[in-house]
């Protein structure tokens, strides 16, 4: 919370330009869609109009509400350049709901004929999925609630029985769009809505594969934190109090498969293309590209660069063998992996990556970066592991990221300092990390996770990934490093 110094100041409040009526329902709304997203969509509305308002929906912390509500919704925008801010405030958001307060309400919002789109970012894992294959885990404890329960709680759940309402009623589904990092979000986020609504009505589940989409997307913006002290220096900065603004790089880039509810005309999604969305037939290329070559070298440089004491992105690679490192990883082992988008050189999309990173007014933390590493690595990692491997080249680079991760679950960083892990297994992790007492066993229980490891990787990573595991216990991360130039 700000500091007493700045309660006092007037609050951040919303101007008297039209409000667009709502057009949207978003689940999960955090920094990150309201930095990007949000901006987006009120470029659009701007620029060719039409009733886009967002109605966000928390599904776990009334956080987000209660910063949000006295200011009318409204926020600023932080944009952290190397040559200072840019400020920006947003209005399209038109409501925030809480979901476990009042999940009828969530329900009824998402069955508004005027709702058009349900968008969504609420993490990995907020699918209630298997990461290892992307099918739906019925027996994930939030599923099993809501296939007994009207009144869901998770992502899912509210999909399906929204959609169910709309059936019921005679109105045409909304679109779904994902805007979570993970390979084929739109046609993994179909399957598992189709696979929850056919166990629970097989009808259903007919009508949502004829009538329901579900566009691909590739989201691209770094969003650190907003921690306290940025409230305040806001504060002093502009005179008024903003409890919930969003801080984030000037980059942006957000890439669409054009395929969304046809029975809406042109009133099936604002004109994104006029304020910068690139809507195109096939997201694919672009999601290799982002979630290897950005995502990627995120999680590695967060692993291998907390365990090495580093605090931010930006510090780790200021180091110059972190900078080696992710360099020969994009070179080596990663661009290769894949077929770049049409019209793009990777090499100049790394470099211009290497930039982004480099940015000193980004502290994206590396504990931020590392937390859900059991629903990142498949999607981040493992998939560029498994094609390297498939084509006989070697990935020692990716496969010491994947040590650092298993380093990192057991608890202790490399100067015996307890680590805050979050993850949904941190549990089962800690549990299996301590129960084995030299290196190989640990590898091989951390490898035996079905979730995260199939067994096919698992076997032909068993080998390696212990002697990378023993690199850094013997050398420490920076010295292990450096052995591999």
């Amino acid at each position: 919370m700000p500091a007493e110094a700045f309660k006092d100041m007037p609050r951040l409040h919303r101007s008297a330009a039209p409000k667009p009526e709502p057009g949207i329902v978003h689940l999960g709304l955090g920094a990150f869609f309201r930095a990007f997203g949000a901006i987006y969509i009120e470029d659009a509305v701007k620029a060719s109009g039409g009733n886009w308002g967002i109605i966000g929906v928390s599904l776990r912390s009334p956080d987000t509400r209660d910063r949000l509500a006295p200011q009318d919704w409204a926020y600023t925008s932080v944009e952290l350049g190397p040559d200072g801010e840019k400020l920006r405030q947003v209005e399209i958001v038109r409501e925030v709901l809480v979901a476990p307060e009042d999940p009828q309400a969530v329900l009824d919002r998402m069955s508004d004929p005027a709702i058009r789109i349900v968008s969504l970012t609420v993490t990995e894992k907020g699918y209630c999925h298997d990461p290892a294959t992307g099918k739906l885990n019925p027996n994930h404890p939030d599923i099993l609630h809501d296939l007994e329960n009207p009144l869901p709680v998770s992502a899912p759940g509210f999909l399906v029985r929204a959609l169910q309402r709309r059936r019921a009623a005679g109105r045409l589904p909304f679109t779904v769009l994902t805007c979570d990092n993970l390979p084929g979000n739109g046609m993994l986020v179909r399957g598992i809505v189709l696979d929850f609504a056919r166990r629970l009505d097989p009808v259903l589940a007919d009508w949502i594969e004829a009538e329901g989409r579900f566009p691909s997307t590739m989201v691209d913006r770094i969003t650190p934190a907003t921690k306290p002290e940025d409230i305040d220096r806001l504060a002093e900065t502009t005179g008024v109090l903003d409890e919930a603004p969003v801080l984030h790089e000037p980059f942006r880039q957000w890439v669409v498969e054009d395929d969304f509810v046809p029975g809406y005309g042109s009133d099936a999604r604002p004109d994104l293309a006029t304020s910068g969305v690139e809507m195109v037939a096939d997201v694919t290329p672009y999601e290799h590209m982002k979630l290897r070559m950005l995502n990627g070298t995120h999680s590695s440089l967060a692993y291998l660069g907390y365990l090495a004491g580093h605090e931010t992105i930006a510090e780790t690679v200021a180091d110059p063998v972190f900078a080696s490192f992710v360099n020969r990883l994009w070179r080596e082992e990663i661009m290769p992996s894949f077929a770049p988008p049409a019209g793009i050189d990777l090499a100049d999309y790394a470099a211009a990556l290497f930039e982004r990173y480099s940015n000193p007014a980004i502290r994206h933390r590396t504990w931020q970066i590392a937390m859900d590493g059991s629903q990142k690595l498949p999607q981040r990692i493992l998939g560029t592991i498994a094609d390297d491997l498939k084509a006989g080249r070697p990935c020692p680079g990716l496969i010491l990221a994947v040590a650092a991760w298993m380093r990192y679950v057991g608890g202790l960083d490399e100067k015996g300092q307890p680590i805050d892990v979050r993850d949904p297994l941190a549990e089962r992790l800690r549990v299996l990390s301590d129960g084995a007492d030299i290196p190989k066993a640990k590898v091989t229980a951390l490898l035996s996770i079905r979730e995260i490891f199939d067994i096919d990787l698992a076997e032909q990573l068993a080998g390696p990934v212990t002697q990378a595991y023993c690199r850094l216990l013997g050398l420490g991360t920076r010295k292990a490093l450096e052995t591999l130039a």
